[in-house]
C-alpha cells in the first residue's frame, strides 16, 4: 500500500465514523501520513484526529480511538495503535490480503452478517405502494443478517414512506424492476424506463450481473488451464496503461477495499433502513472486478503462478460478494450473461 493509498484508506475511515453518527464533521479532502517520529510505531502515522478534535468538540484522542477500528478495517492494515496526544500509528500488513478472501470464501453467502440488531424487532409500517412494499421486502432480508426480525405492516402512522414510482415498473422485468425502486435513495423518485435493460456499460445493473457472471467464467477458464484459486497477497497490480504507477489506484487493492468494506455497508443497510447503500456498494464491487478480472489468468505462454492463483481467489471472493448482495435485494446472479 503507498502513501497515497493509505491516506485514501484513512479518509474512508473519517467517512465510515461520520456516516455511523461517531463524529459529526466535514470529511477533509486529504490526510496526510508519514513514517512516524519519535515515540511512535509502525510504517506510518497520521495526525488527523488532532486535525479534526476541534471540528468534533471532543478530545483528539477520543477522535484517534473512534477512527481506530475503522483504519484497521482495511485489507491492507495489520494493526493501528494510538501514541502520544492523538497520533494514529499504522503498521501494514503482509497476509491481510490473504486473509479477507479466505474469510469470504469461507463464509460464503452470510459474509458480511452481524449481530448489530441481534434481539431487535423492527417494525415496517408502509403505505399501499409498490416501491414501499418491494423496500419493505427487501429490508426483511438485509435486517436479518445483522441478527434483527423486520415485520411488515399497513398501518399507521407510517415509517417507511420512499418516493413512489412515477409508473409500473412490472414491464421492466422482475429484475430490472427491482433494481430501479431499489438503487435509488429513498428520497429520491426512481427512474423507470428501458435503460435498467440495457446491456451496456452505461447501466448498472448490467455492470453488477456482468461482473458476476465474469468471475463465474473466469473460474471456468482457470479450471480449464488447472488452476485453482487459493487465497493469497499477490493481488495488488497497477492497471494496464499505467506506466510508472505513481500516485495511481491499484485494480487489487481496489477490489480488497470494496470487499473488507461490505460488512459495513450492510450493517448500515440494515440500520438506516437503506437497501439502495447495498445496491450503490455492489456497483463499486462490480466496477473494482472488471478493471481487475483481465489480470486474474495467464497470457500468451505466461505460465500460472500462485499469483494468478490468488487473483482467481480474489475474483472467486467478488463473485461471492455479488452473488450475495444481489440475493438480497431479491435479484437474480446470472453464471452467464
Amino acid at each position: 500500500m503507498t502513501p497515497v493509498e493509505l491516506s485514501r484508506t484513512v479518509l474512508r475511515a473519517v467517512r465510515r465514523a461520520v456516516d455511523v453518527g461517531e463524529l459529526s464533521v466535514s470529511v477533509p479532502v486529504s490526510a496526510g501520513v508519514s513514517p512516524p517520529g519519535p515515540g511512535g510505531r509502525g510504517d506510518y502515522a497520521t495526525n488527523v484526529a488532532l486535525r479534526l478534535a476541534g471540528p468534533a468538540g471532543l478530545p483528539a484522542l477520543e477522535v484517534a480511538e473512534i477512527l481506530r477500528p475503522h483504519i484497521g478495517d482495511d485489507p491492507g492494515v495489520a494493526d493501528v495503535t494510538v501514541t502520544g496526544p492523538g497520533f494514529l500509528n499504522i503498521t501494514l500488513g503482509g497476509g491481510a490480503a490473504a486473509a479477507l478472501v479466505d474469510e469470504v470464501l469461507t463464509q460464503g453467502a452470510r459474509y458480511g452478517y452481524g449481530d448489530a440488531l441481534a434481539g431487535q424487532v423492527v417494525e415496517l409500517r408502509v403505505p399501499h405502494d409498490t416501491r414501499a412494499e418491494v423496500v419493505a421486502d427487501t429490508l426483511v432480508r438485509i435486517v436479518a443478517t445483522q441478527g434483527g426480525r423486520a415485520e411488515v405492516l399497513h398501518a399507521e402512522p407510517v415509517n417507511l414512506r420512499p418516493v413512489p414510482a412515477p409508473e409500473d415498473p412490472a414491464p421492466l422485468g422482475a429484475d430490472a424492476a427491482r433494481w430501479a425502486l431499489l438503487h435509488p435513495a429513498s428520497h429520491d423518485r426512481p427512474r423507470i424506463s428501458a435503460d435498467h435493460l440495457l446491456q451496456r456499460e452505461s447501466n448498472p445493473l448490467f455492470r453488477v450481473r456482468y461482473a458476476h457472471s465474469r468471475t463465474r467464467a473466469l473460474r471456468r477458464n482457470a479450471a480449464a488451464l488447472g488452476i485453482v484459486g487459493r487465497p493469497g497477497n499477490d493481488v495488488q497490480l497497477f492497471d494496464a496503461g499505467d506506466e510508472d504507477g505513481a500516485d495511481r489506484p491499484r485494480t487489487g487493492t481496489d477490489l480488497l477495499t470494496a470487499l473488507a468494506e461490505y460488512p459495513h455497508v450492510l450493517r448500515l443497510a440494515a440500520t438506516h433502513r437503506a437497501p439502495d447503500r447495498l445496491a450503490r456498494h455492489l456497483v463499486v464491487v462490480a466496477d473494482a472486478l472488471l478493471l481487475f478480472q483481465h489480470l486474474v489468468l495467464p497470457l500468451g505462454d505466461e505460465k500460472p503462478s500462485a499469483a494468478h492463483r490468488a487473483r482467481l481467489a480474489l475474483a472467486e471472493a467478488a463473485g461471492t460478494v455479488l452473488a450475495g448482495g444481489l440475493s438480497l435485494l431479491g435479484i437474480s446472479a446470472p453464471e452467464y450473461l
